[in-house]
């Protein structure tokens, strides 16, 4: 997949002025940053200076750059890419209870805000939650918070636990609810029962993922989201879309915005206040 965005089009919805992209990746490139031995999939190459010209072309000021499976817990692909740009860049990093607390000071500095762990089954299922719990109580202490990659029929499963998370916990792509079956599924309706808590928050990406181009059917899910939790949901193109059957177009992703939060107010909040908030933005 060549990164040349000269010849795609430009998205119709302009984005404000410091507007943030909260899920990407950056992938190698391979023979300078491996892929992890352990991997389920090998991506295409998708390195910084990809994802530092879509950004370009849609207008995203801001990036939160997500550690993905496919690095494993070698964070510096990240990192990297986070060092070009720091003041408007962060990053989600995968780590376990091998991390020292030199090592999670070293994430911090160079920009890190997070933990992810995957519980999605094609990415190998629930993580050992003993190392969960112990990664949890490690980065409390750094005003971090966590990111969790569920699949649906998780969510109720998983509520407990959640619900006793003592730090803010962020829910990748809407739960990953099947769009098609709508806003009454039990695992949307437990989604939006967890919302309600004041440390949860959910990015309204992956449309692309839940729903088929055009993605219309993702849009009553996310618009549900951004209505019942207007200051604590995040947006992204989940560039370089990872494990897809379609190829995406950004500027598509970009035009279901203002469908999901149809004011310019609440456009700002997803767009703009609620990452700076959460990252630390200026």
């Amino acid at each position: 997949m060549a990164h040349d965005f000269s010849q795609r089009r430009k998205p119709r919805f302009k984005l404000p002025p410091g507007a943030c992209d909260a899920h990407n990746h950056v992938f190698g490139p391979a023979a300078k940053f491996p892929y992890a031995p352990e991997r389920r999939y090998t991506p295409e190459d998708a390195p910084k200076e990809a994802l530092a010209a879509l950004h370009a072309h849609l207008g995203v000021e801001r990036a939160v750059i997500v550690q993905a499976s496919c690095h494993g817990k070698d964070n510096r692909a990240m990192l990297d890419a986070i060092a070009d740009a720091p003041d408007t860049r962060r990053g989600v990093a995968m780590v376990d209870d091998g991390f020292t607390d030199k090592d999670l000071a070293a994430l911090d500095r160079g920009g890190v805000r997070a933990v992810r762990f995957n519980f999605v089954r094609h990415l190998g299922g629930t993580p050992d939650m003993a190392v969960f719990h112990h990664v949890i109580d490690r980065i409390k202490g750094l005003g971090w918070h966590v990111v969790l990659h569920i699949d649906a029929p998780d969510i109720v499963p998983l509520t407990a636990m959640m619900k006793q998370l003592p730090l803010p916990f962020v829910i990748d792509h809407m739960g990953r609810v099947e769009a098609a079956v709508g806003t009454q599924q039990p695992a949307f309706r437990a989604l939006l029962e967890l919302a309600k808590r004041e440390n949860c928050w959910i990015k309204v990406c992956g449309s692309e993922r839940i729903s088929p181009p055009p993605y219309a059917t993702a849009v009553p899910i996310a618009r549900a989201i951004v209505e019942v939790i207007p200051d604590r949901v995040l947006w992204g193109t989940d560039f370089p879309h990872p494990n897809l059957e379609h190829e995406a177009d950004e500027a598509d992703l970009v035009d279901l915005v203002p469908q999901f939060a149809v004011t310019a107010e609440a456009q700002r909040k997803l767009l703009v206040n609620n990452p700076a908030r959460l990252y630390g933005f200026a």
